[in-house]
Parts: C-alpha cells; sequence; structure tokens
C-alpha cells in the first residue's frame, strides 16, 4: 500500500503514538520526518507493530489459546446451571405452595363431607365428631390464617426479589458495556456479587439448622428407616406427593410411642427443612474447599455443642444412601462431623456416598462402611481401624500417605520424574536404574550397565534420553525407549555424584568428588569445558531455567554460581556451616534451594544472592530439595527418615512425611505437581500425593511434644504436660482439646492427678512442682526445693504426700496440705522415675546410676537396693497388688541393655527378664487389673507384656519417634501413649470378638484361625495429632476397590497398614 500523502512511497511505519495523528498512523519515509511526533519512541516499522501486536495479545490472554474462551464457556456454563438451578426453586417452591393449597382444600372437604354425611350430628361417629369439634378450636382456624397470611408474604417478597434481581442485573450489564476495559470487566465478574444473587431466594444455612430447635432426634433415624423400609429412592417425591397418606402411619405409631402433641408439628417443620436444604448451597458446593474456611469456622463455632444439629448431619450422611441427590450436602455433613471430632466410633455408615470433600483425620474405628460409595474423597490420616470395608467402590481417592514399591535391592539414590510425568527413573545402589511407569508404578525397563553404585539420574528436556553418574566415575546417556546405551563419557577422577541437562538438552553437567565439574557436549559426547573453583567434593549441580546459570553444592559448605556463557564464577553464596548435599532451582528462577549437612535449607535470592530464608526442623542431614511446579512449595528428604514440605513465599513449614524407614536419599515432585517421589536407603521408592492431607481449619492437635501423660481418675480427661510450658487436658471420648494451663516457667516433665482427681501436679524443668486446681484451672501452689528437672512425680495412694525425683540426685517428699518437705539421698546421679506401692508404704526409684532403691517412707531410710541392670534405670513400677515392681532403662552409648525386670518386693529378687525392645525403655505401666505390663521405648513401639507368663502379647506400632510416656485408663480398657513425633495415641488393649460376628456373614472358612491370628485388636482408637496418620490395622476388606487418581490400587496400602484382604479366602453364605 502506498502512502496518502507521498504517492510514490509505500507504508513502511507505524505510529503508535496516544493521540490522532496529523498524518494518521500509516507511515512512509518522509512523514517520518514530517511527523510531529517523538519519533524515536512512536514510530515503529510495520513487522514491529505487528510482532508487538502478537505480543501483547499473548499478554493479556487474548490469542486464540487464551483462557478467555475458557472463560467465556465457564461463564456459559454458569448461565446454564443459573437457569437450571432458578427452574429446579421455581418448581420446587410450585410443589410447596401447591402442597400447601391441596392440605388446606383437603381439611375443608374433610368438613364439608362429615357435615353432608351427618345430617343429624347426634348419629355421627365419635371421630368425626373430634374432628368437627376442631373447628371449634380458635387455635385451629389461627393456623390456617397464619397459612394464608404466609402465602401472602411470600408473594410479595417473590416478586420484589424478582424486581430487584432483574434492576441489579440490568445495571451490572449496563456498568460493564459503558467501560471501555472490557477485559478488566470481565476478569472480575466470576467475583462479581451478580452470580451470588442466585443463592439470595435461600435461607442462610443457620438460620435453617437451627429452625430444628425442639425436633426430637430420634424422629431422625424413624424417617431414615422408613424411607429404607419403603425402598425410596426420591425422598422429596416420596413426602411430598400424597404426604399425609405416606406418613400417616407413621404418624399415627410416632405419636403413641413418644406420647406427644407437637409430633406432628415436628414431622412437617422436618420435612420443610429437607425441602430447603436440598436447594441450598449446601447441597450444591464442596464446604471444605479453602474458600469456605471463615464460613466454616464460623458455623461450626456456632453449632457444635448442639446435639439435635450434628444427629441432623448424621441423618444427612444416611440419607446419601438413599437419595443420591443429597449427596453433596451428606458430604458436606461429614466433613463437619470430622472438622468438630464428633465420636463416629463403632457406627454404621453402610451404603453412604460420599463425593467431593476432605475427611482428613477422621476416625472411623471399628466402623461398618460396607457398601459404601466414595468419589474424589481425601482420606489423609483417616483410622479406619477395626472398619468394616465389604463391598465398596472408592474412585479417586487422595491420600498423603506413603505408597512403597519395592524393586531394587540396595539404597535408591537417585529419582528423577521424566518431562511429561509418565515416568520415574530411579538409580540404586545396586548399580542398577530402573525405569517405572508412573500410573501403576509397573517396572517398564531395567538398566545394567555400570560396574559402581548409581547415585544420580537425570533426563533430557524431551525425555528420549537419560544420563546417569556412578561410583565407576563414569557417566552414561541411556535411549529411554529402547533402554540401551547411547554414549558412555569418561572424564572425571572420581565419583559422579550429580548430573543435570541444561534446559535446551544440548549440554549435560556433572558435579564429581574430584572437586570439578565437566560440561560435555550431549550430541557429540564430548567434553566442552571444566569447571574448577570448589576445594572439596561436588556433591549437587543445577542449572537455572534459562540454562545462563549452572548452581553447584560442595563440600567445602559453599555455592558457587557459574555464568554459563563465559565459565566464570558469577557469584559465590555463603551460609551454611557444613558440607551442601542439594540444590535446586525454583522455576520461576527467582530462587534457588540447598540442603545442608548442618541440618538446615537455605533459600536464596537469585539475583541478589541474599539469604531470604533459612528452614530449620530436619535432625538430620538435608539430602535433597525440590520445588513444585509453582514454585511455591519446596520438599526436603533427610538422614532423619523423614521428607518436610515447606511454604516457599513463608518460610514456613507446611507438613511433615513419615513412611521411609531409613534416610531419604532423593525427593521430587512431579511435573503436574500432584505426586511426590521418593528414594530412601531402605530399598524403596515411595510415592505420596502431597495435594492430599491439607488441613483447611485448625484443628486440636498435640503442636507441641508431649513428655508425660496421665488419665484423671474417673477415666473421662487425660493430661499431658508439655514442652511448650503447658499441660493441656483432653476429653477421651472424642479427642478434643477441654483446656490448657499455662503459667510454667519451663517445659512440664512430668504430671500426676491426685487420687480423688481435684488437683493435678505438675514436675517442671526448671525445678518446681506446681499444684493446679482441675475445676477451675488456676495454679493452687507452688512447690520449690530442687534445683534441677524434676523428672518424676507421685502422689501417696491417700492423696496426703507428693514424691518427686529430680537431675539434682535427690528424692523428695512433700506434704500436700503445708508443702513441708523430706530429702532422700542415696542416688549418685539423676532420678528418673518414682512410685508409691499401694500400700503406700514403700516409694521405688530408678536412677541414671544404674541402680533401684526402695525407700521406707515414714522413716526416709532406703530399705533395699536392687542391682541388675547394667545402664540406666529410666522407669519404675509397681504392679497393682504390690507384690511386683517392673523396671526398664537402657543406655545411649556404652550398653546393650534394654530389658524390663520384674522383681520380687518381698525378696528383692529378680523375678523374670523380658526381651524385646532394642531401645532404652522410657516408661511403664500395669494394667489395673495387674495382668498385662505395658512399655514404652525409643524404638517407637509400645510392647503388652503377660505378666504372669513373661511373654509377649501384642507389639503396638504408629508411632514414627521415641516413645515417652505411656498410661492405662483406670478400667483398663485403653492405654494412652506420647511420643517425641509430637502425638497422642489411644489404644485399645481390651479383646474384642466382633471378628466372631463379621465372620458370621459368610461361609465359615477351614482358615478361620489363621486369618483372625493375623489381626490385631489391640490398635490405635484415637489420634491427637496436627497430621493424623492413615491407619487401617484389623480392617476387614472383601470384594472392594480403592483406587487413587491414578487408577492405582490402594488395597496394597491398606495390606501394608494392617488391613485383612479376605478377597480369595472366603466367600458369602447361600441362602
Amino acid at each position: 500500500m502506498n502512502c496518502s500523502y507521498h504517492i510514490r512511497n509505500r507504508v513502511s511505519m507505524i505510529c503508535i503514538a496516544p493521540h490522532k495523528c496529523k498524518c494518521l498512523r500509516k507511515l512512509c519515509v518522509e512523514c517520518k520526518f514530517e511527523h510531529e511526533v517523538d519519533t524515536q519512541n512512536h514510530i515503529v516499522s510495520i513487522d514491529k507493530f505487528q510482532e508487538m501486536v502478537v505480543e501483547k495479545l499473548k499478554d493479556y490472554n487474548l490469542d486464540e489459546t487464551s483462557v478467555i474462551i475458557k472463560q467465556r464457556i465457564h461463564f456459559d456454563s454458569m448461565i446454564s446451571q443459573t437457569e437450571i438451578m432458578l427452574k429446579k426453586i421455581w418448581e420446587q417452591l410450585q410443589i410447596s405452595i401447591k402442597s400447601i393449597y391441596t392440605t388446606i382444600e383437603r381439611r375443608n372437604k374433610l368438613f364439608m363431607n362429615i357435615l353432608n354425611e351427618n345430617t343429624y350430628i347426634a348419629n355421627s361417629s365419635y371421630s368425626d365428631l373430634e374432628t368437627l369439634i376442631q373447628l371449634l378450636d380458635k387455635e385451629s382456624l389461627k393456623n390456617w390464617n397464619i397459612y394464608l397470611m404466609k402465602l401472602e408474604r411470600m408473594k410479595v417478597w417473590w416478586g420484589q426479589e424478582i424486581i430487584a434481581f432483574n434492576e441489579k442485573l440490568r445495571k451490572e450489564m449496563n456498568n460493564m458495556m459503558s467501560s471501555n476495559n472490557y477485559y478488566d470487566q470481565f476478569q472480575s465478574i466470576q467475583q462479581n456479587e451478580l452470580l451470588n444473587q442466585v443463592y439470595a431466594s435461600k435461607e442462610d444455612l443457620l438460620e435453617v439448622l437451627i429452625s430444628l430447635k425442639d425436633i426430637d432426634k430420634s424422629l431422625f433415624q424413624q424417617i431414615i428407616e422408613m424411607l429404607r423400609k419403603e425402598k425410596v429412592t426420591d425422598c422429596l417425591e416420596f413426602l411430598q406427593k400424597d404426604f399425609d397418606h405416606n406418613l400417616q402411619q407413621y404418624y399415627i405409631c410416632y405419636t403413641k410411642q413418644k406420647n406427644q402433641s407437637n409430633t406432628g408439628e415436628d414431622i412437617n417443620r422436618f420435612v420443610g427443612i429437607i425441602k430447603k436444604i436440598h436447594t441450598h448451597d449446601f447441597n450444591i458446593n464442596n464446604y471444605s474447599l479453602e474458600c469456605y474456611n471463615e464460613y466454616r469456622e464460623d458455623l461450626i463455632g456456632k453449632i457444635q455443642k448442639n446435639e439435635i444439629i450434628l444427629e441432623f448431619f448424621k441423618f444427612l450422611v444416611h440419607l446419601t444412601s438413599i437419595d443420591r441427590r443429597f449427596i453433596q450436602c451428606g458430604s458436606n455433613s461429614l466433613n463437619l462431623l470430622v472438622q468438630m471430632k464428633v465420636d463416629l466410633r463403632e457406627q454404621s455408615f453402610q451404603n453412604i456416598q460420599i463425593a467431593g470433600t476432605s475427611l482428613i483425620g477422621g476416625n472411623f474405628v471399628r466402623c461398618n462402611l460396607n457398601g459404601s460409595i466414595f468419589e474424589n474423597v481425601d482420606i489423609s490420616g483417616m483410622n479406619l481401624n477395626g472398619a468394616q470395608l465389604m463391598s465398596c467402590n472408592w474412585k479417586n481417592i487422595k491420600i498423603n500417605l506413603m505408597q512403597r514399591f519395592d524393586g531394587h535391592t540396595s539404597a535408591v539414590r537417585s529419582i528423577c520424574f521424566s518431562p511429561d510425568g509418565t515416568t520415574l527413573a530411579s538409580g540404586s545402589w545396586d548399580n542398577s536404574i530402573s525405569l517405572w511407569k508412573v500410573q501403576n508404578m509397573q517396572q517398564i525397563i531395567k538398566l545394567q550397565g555400570h560396574t559402581g553404585w548409581v547415585y544420580s539420574v537425570c533426563f533430557s528436556p524431551d525425555g528420549h534420553t537419560l544420563a546417569s553418574g556412578s561410583d565407576d566415575k563414569s557417566i552414561t546417556l541411556w535411549n529411554v525407549k529402547t533402554g540401551q546405551e547411547k554414549e558412555k563419557l569418561v572424564g572425571h577422577g572420581g565419583i559422579v555424584y550429580s548430573v543435570c541437562f541444561s534446559p535446551d538438552g544440548g549440554t549435560l553437567a556433572s558435579g564429581s568428588t574430584d572437586m570439578s565439574i565437566i560440561l560435555w557436549n550431549v550430541k557429540t559426547g564430548q567434553q566442552k569445558s571444566k569447571l574448577d573453583g570448589h576445594k572439596g567434593w561436588v556433591y549437587s549441580i543445577c542449572f537455572s531455567p534459562n540454562g545462563s546459570t549452572l548452581a553447584s553444592g560442595s563440600e567445602d559448605c559453599c555455592i558457587i554460581l557459574w555464568d554459563m556463557r563465559t565459565g566464570k564464577k558469577k557469584q559465590k553464596l555463603s551460609g551454611h556451616s557444613s558440607w551442601i548435599y542439594s540444590i535446586c532451582f525454583s522455576p520461576n528462577g527467582t530462587t534457588l534451594a540447598s540442603g545442608s549437612r548442618d541440618l538446615t535449607i537455605c533459600l536464596w535470592h537469585v539475583q541478589s544472592g541474599q539469604l531470604q530464608f533459612k528452614l530449620t526442623g530436619h535432625k538430620e542431614s538435608v539430602l535433597s530439595v525440590s520445588f513444585s511446579p509453582d514454585s511455591k512449595t519446596l520438599v526436603s528428604g533427610s538422614g532423619d527418615n523423614s521428607i518436610y514440605v515447606w511454604d516457599v513465599q513463608k518460610g514456613l513449614k507446611k507438613a511433615r512425611l513419615f513412611g521411609h524407614d531409613s534416610m531419604v536419599y532423593s525427593v521430587q515432585i512431579s511435573p503436574d505437581g500432584i505426586t511426590l517421589a521418593s528414594g530412601s536407603a531402605d530399598k524403596s521408592i515411595g510415592l505420596w500425593d502431597i495435594s492430599a492431607g491439607r488441613q483447611n481449619v485448625n484443628l486440636d492437635g498435640a503442636q507441641d511434644i508431649a513428655l508425660s501423660v496421665c488419665f484423671s481418675p474417673n477415666g473421662t480427661t487425660l493430661a499431658s504436660g508439655c514442652d511448650d510450658n503447658s499441660i493441656r487436658l483432653w476429653d477421651v471420648k472424642t479427642g478434643q482439646q477441654k483446656a490448657k494451663l499455662d503459667g510454667h516457667s519451663s517445659w512440664v516433665s512430668s504430671i500426676c492427678y491426685s487420687p480423688d482427681g481435684t488437683t493435678l501436679a505438675s514436675g517442671i524443668n526448671d525445678g518446681s512442682i506446681c499444684l493446679w486446681d482441675v475445676k477451675t484451672g488456676q495454679q493452687k501452689a507452688k512447690l520449690d526445693g530442687h534445683n534441677d528437672c524434676v523428672n518424676s512425680i507421685c502422689y501417696s495412694p491417700d492423696g496426703t504426700t507428693l514424691a518427686s525425683g529430680s537431675y539434682d540426685n535427690s528424692i523428695r517428699l512433700w506434704d500436700v496440705k503445708t508443702g513441708q518437705k523430706a530429702k532422700l539421698d542415696g542416688h549418685e546421679g539423676r532420678v528418673y522415675s518414682i512410685c508409691f506401692s499401694p500400700n503406700g508404704t514403700i516409694l521405688a526409684s530408678g536412677s541414671w546410676d544404674k541402680t533401684i532403691r526402695l525407700w521406707d517412707v515414714k522413716t526416709g531410710q532406703q530399705k533395699a537396693e536392687l542391682d541388675s541392670h547394667s545402664s540406666t534405670v529410666y522407669s519404675v513400677k509397681f504392679s497393682p497388688d504390690g507384690s511386683t515392681l517392673a523396671s526398664g532403662g537402657g543406655d545411649l552409648i556404652g550398653s546393650n541393655d534394654y530389658s524390663i525386670r520384674l522383681w520380687d518386693i518381698t525378696t528383692g529378687q529378680q523375678k523374670a527378664k523380658l526381651d524385646g525392645h532394642s531401645s532404652y525403655v522410657y516408661s511403664l505401666n500395669f494394667s489395673p487389673d495387674g495382668t498385662i505390663l505395658a512399655s514404652g521405648s525409643d524404638d517407637k513401639f509400645i510392647r503388652l507384656w503377660d505378666v504372669k507368663t513373661g511373654q509377649e502379647k501384642a507389639k503396638l506400632e504408629g508411632h514414627v519417634s521415641s516413645v515417652y510416656s505411656i498410661c492405662f485408663s483406670p478400667d483398663g480398657a485403653t492405654l494412652a501413649s506420647v511420643s517425641l513425633d509430637k502425638s497422642i495415641y489411644f489404644w485399645d488393649v481390651k479383646i474384642n470378638n466382633q471378628y466372631q460376628t463379621i465372620f458370621s456373614q459368610f461361609k465359615k472358612p477351614p482358615q478361620l484361625d489363621q486369618i483372625l491370628q493375623k489381626v490385631s485388636t489391640n490398635f490405635m482408637i484415637q489420634n491427637i495429632s496436627k497430621q493424623p496418620i492413615f491407619q487401617a490395622n484389623g480392617a476387614m476388606i472383601f470384594n472392594s476397590q480403592f483406587l487413587n487418581q491414578y487408577n492405582i490400587d490402594l488395597r496394597i496400602l491398606f495390606q501394608q497398614k494392617g488391613g485383612l484382604i479376605l478377597d480369595n479366602q472366603i466367600e458369602y453364605k447361600k441362602n
């Protein structure tokens, strides 16, 4: 096209100045000089202009692949959904109004029929006469008038709402259309109040729930039974169609049963509430989502103690087994019940259908979940111990528990996802590399060729090549498709610890124990250059996302950033005090993470080189770090066997994952950000769903380490002494925190209830003892005398004396009323444990000096010294009859004596020696009947011993760290334990015959006894923890499927957690 002003010249430039130009905007060469604008900034070539427009379209997401099309589709969908929902509301309103008028007409017709049929009233039946008398009841007529008034108000209100809604819609659309910035308006329209008007006609959920007031809660179960008996699938149709006919017989039966005059009103009101719930947002959206956090917490605070509402939630859960249209409100109800820690144990939830919700931490011990259907449910931390899981269909299940896969014969040193996330590579110290299909974790191929341990594996950006670095000092390039070796790169003089491809795939970097980094040309296999600068082994290397920088972490405690264009050092980052094992760039390139032997993780700002955060928490070296694709989350694997999940923006820990039995060498998040893979020294690969298990509300939990626990004498409360200087009181039934006693000056090492339960004594790390009024939560007294940690305290059976043992090597006896004391000296080391005999005449003490001493309480003199342990005695405990003393201990170094000894108090002789623990025994406790001795150990296990035979009865597994304290409940049915893992567990230790009942449903198999022997009935029934762990011990699984989002069969996981898979072992009885 030629210029309009200079005909011979072609248009070659465009003016982009923000004003109307004299020569318009199409310019030729001559126009450029005549144009009255800043030519340098406002005149560009046509090609440049076209590029700028295309880029701007991309920036504003207006290109054909942008989100605008998706948003338009989404908006169209929302309008369609709104239309459907409004239609549904209108239909329900029509039905409701019609039902009311029909009822009125029927009642009127009834009166007229009676009058027409009985021209002489004296000849009418008593029932007809009673009906006519109702006409004389002013209250009855008043009720009809109220109905009519309500209908009139509804008509007016509905008209006003429609007018207001239309006016609001008109204004919003006018505002949007009058704006020049259409795109910004479109971006915010989903958050606009306009769409929320759809729900304006619905009552607030809280108001609906409060209207349940005074309804007899047994009505809920009666209606569920009626619906099941009638085999109803549409409860609304059943209740609304011929309401009087359907509920007449039930109404009569229920009225007689309850002898209440207002039962009919209850039923009418209840049915109305069901109708409201059906069309409410509560039955449309997932209330476990983060966007509902504030509303949900506010709702829980208002309804948590309302038993009628809680029972109504259970009704809605059961209703899902009858009517699919109530699945979402039933799912939301179950979520709220779990969040409120309502006791759901040992209840039947047969055939329930739950979808799109979170049941994190739900306690379903011994529940009947047979026939249940779960879809897209987060079951992280659920307790399914002893549950019935027969004919279940659970799909798209989320769980943050590790799925373990074995395939290597030695430590898994490195793992790496392929770029498309479908394949996982693992390198092992068994000299091999395995490729796994992520969807089902089936091994695709095993790559063998290295003659030494494989330390590192890395996929090329196109996913066609895998590089591996080995102990044999070589690097191998593998063809992923064929599994064949493509190239062997030799050049390092030591172990190749790390390999990494550049983002363009043209260069491979390798770090070695020879302190060098080599850059290789991937195409030719030739060495391009060698980077020297570290003074120690190079453990880890990583390219920046744009490929301009290479970071390296070394034994010399430093990180070096290398300029890939020049091969020179750009920057040196110093902040760690020991070896740097792992480094990783965030995908957005702004942050570099480094994990070190100094137990910390550093987050560095790449551009400035400044340290942003130093993350602490791991107890051993940080061996691996990896970012999520959105750069917001970091995961770290450590020598402490754990994985931490971190919030990068806040520098805070989000979660701690346990599953491996040994150090975690390698971690990586999948490209879609959903799955975390881990490789461990325990020879296994772990897969975790890190999108699961996220708590959306603040749940009660043992936030800090509890060092001691004690049941109240009535068994309803458990007290725990914590290292946050507090005592917490827990409801044994629900696991909810009842109270928190603050005021200690240091951590609480020991606690003990007085025999009457009115006072709680606490021993403090600073040497003091506090006495607390349990009822008021106020401190009654403070006893000073020790000059070091009070590690053990114990009330005498009559409650008049309190004994305390301390790190100052002494024992003191305190008069509870006067506070006066006596001092018992004799131990040559710290006193770790003391215990009164049941008759109160003897006090036993265990010490660091490896001795047990028996003291005469009356005289304060030592009666006997029991020597047999070859290490520290951490715990002593009298049997309930006072004839036996149990002792346990162990040392960190020097002795392998982790035994428990039983002593005859009369003779002072050892009666038995119980071996089984592999580390020191911290706590002992006899069952109230004296038949069982429980022991808690540093080996993470609790063992139950038969006192009479000395044989181990059970081994309780669940804690992932040292068990510090254990205590039997007064009835002997429950054992409480606290651990270094910051959790409190309640264990069922009573004999339970539920399995005999369950097996009655099946043909009795000849191997029944063998099956039952595999099932442990001593399992955890309550878990107080911020991170509850999934449990399935003793769960009975038959003819069921449990699949996660990758269609991986979770039955293997259930079996690993103690579940019993009964398929192919038993069959149903034939009627």
